[in-house]
């Protein structure tokens, strides 16, 4: 090979190096999976993987409620004190998620009862209890053998949703962008955001057969129990849905192609799995990072279904989920509506003048 065969080999990969280099200048969604995703991975790992709960929030009933609150280790947040309470008070408290543990006094040893539900919080509460030696007795309810499965399927059943609503959601604009049919859309009698509602229809649908199929087969395989009402798990479930599929179209109107809205969406779609409480407990990471998992849907919707399976909660302890996700759901459609409506505005074909010819004289 001769020295000049040999740098104009060098030039030429010289040449592409500096191409790919402007290639991802041009990119900033690659660019953001390059270095902000590994930034984000080291900060939410460094600060939110953590599976001790340093505290429990706890309520004390009971005859002896006062004595027994002054006694209790610092790691136990008493919120309520109720000396007229009995135990099925307590137990309602639980049901309610007012309280991680709830501790009925009047009898010897005093009562613990712990909501199973919250796992993490509640392997912490009783190892303490275990350190107080005799002078509690334990009863965990709603999951008494601590079962993680029992925990993570209401919540997968979630984010299995939310894969399904955002990722296969956020490539139908894309589609309709790649095709060409755009224009299409633009010159139909219908507004914006019964376009959005046209699209997103069969994907709910869909979305809500496979959420009764992973419900079923969760509660089936894994002997998750369903203790609470179903119509509310069904309000929860179908609100969320119309979250996660609105946000699928807003992502599909901020991107150009499938590779783009497939990217954005995993931007979304890696702080629910790491940030909603699914896997890391929210009461235990840092508070500049657990702000992040209060602004997740999946982070309510895992409330609701964890409440309602293994809890039996009522609807009214599940007011705010409800209308967080409610809120939740009119800002990502409104924002996609307006999105979308600027997206055809510029596609809409212009309407063109038609002048009368003049008379003949």
């Amino acid at each position: 090979m001769t020295f000049s065969r040999l740098s104009l080999k060098l030039k030429c990969m010289r040449a592409m190096i500096l191409k790919e280099f402007r290639e991802l200048r041009r990119d900033p969604r690659t660019l953001a999976m390059l270095i902000a995703l590994p930034l984000l991975l080291l900060v939410i790992f460094g600060y939110a993987a953590n599976f001790f709960v340093s505290s429990t929030e706890t309520a004390v009933v009971g005859p002896q409620a006062q004595q027994v609150a002054d006694q209790l280790p610092s790691y136990f947040d008493v919120k309520t004190i109720e000396p007229g309470d009995t135990e099925q008070d307590a137990v309602n408290l639980l049901k309610e998620n007012k309280v991680d543990v709830a501790i009925v006094t009047g009898q010897t040893p005093a009562l613990a009862l712990v909501d199973g539900s919250n796992l993490f919080s509640a392997q912490s509460t009783v190892a303490a209890l275990n350190k107080a030696g005799n002078m509690v007795k334990t009863q965990v309810l709603f999951n008494p053998d601590l079962k993680t499965s029992w925990v993570m399927v209401p919540a997968i059943i979630g984010l299995i949703l939310t894969f399904i609503g955002t990722i296969v959601t956020s490539i139908g604009l894309v589609r309709e962008r790649e095709a060409g049919t755009l224009e299409q859309l633009a010159v139909m009698p219908i507004k914006p955001s019964q376009v959005i509602l046209g699209k997103i229809a069969p994907y709910f649908l869909l979305a809500a057969i496979d959420m009764i199929i992973v419900t079923l087969l969760g509660m089936w395989l894994f002997g998750v129990p369903f203790n609470g009402n179903v119509l509310t798990f069904a309000l929860g479930g179908g609100i969320f849905l119309f979250v996660v599929l609105g946000l699928g179209v807003l992502i599909s109107t901020i991107s150009q192609t499938t590779g783009q809205a497939i990217q954005t969406a995993f931007f979304f779609l890696l702080p629910q799995i790491l940030l909603s409480g699914m896997i890391f407990p929210l009461d235990a990471m840092a508070a500049g990072v657990r702000w992040i998992g209060y602004l997740l849907p999946l982070t309510y919707f895992t409330m609701i279904s964890q409440g309602v399976m293994l809890r039996g909660a009522p609807i009214s302890s599940l007011w705010l989920p409800l209308l967080i996700l409610t809120v939740m759901a009119v800002v990502v459609f409104t924002g996609a509506t307006l999105r979308f409506r600027r997206d055809l505005a510029p596609n809409a074909p212009k309407a063109r003048s038609v002048t009368a010819p003049a008379d003949a004289s």
